[in-house]
């Protein structure tokens, strides 16, 4: 346990930074999800829809640390190229 101030206000901060991070990566999760049901539903222009809205989620989620910049973007790729396979 936290002995000093400083050490207390760091436990308190990052209790609050696990809620929000939780939060965040819940967020893009469900935005993946929603592609990915798209995708088995076999529809294009409704995978590429969600795609375009799970993309930004993606990204700020890399920009705020929640997962890497190279995660986000391969599985932006994997999506997309997946969605590209249902077109032909």
């Amino acid at each position: 346990m936290a002995n000093t101030k400083s050490a207390k206000k760091a436990a308190r901060q990052t209790l609050r930074r696990t809620e929000v991070n939780k939060s965040r990566r819940s967020r893009m999760r469900t935005f993946v999800r929603k592609v990915e049901e798209a995708i088995a539903g076999g529809d294009h222009t409704v995978a590429m829809a969600a795609l375009q809205a799970a993309q930004p989620e993606m990204m700020r989620a890399a920009q705020k640390g929640i997962i890497t910049p190279n995660t986000a973007s391969r599985k932006v790729s994997r999506l997309n190229k997946q969605i590209f396979a249902l077109k032909a």
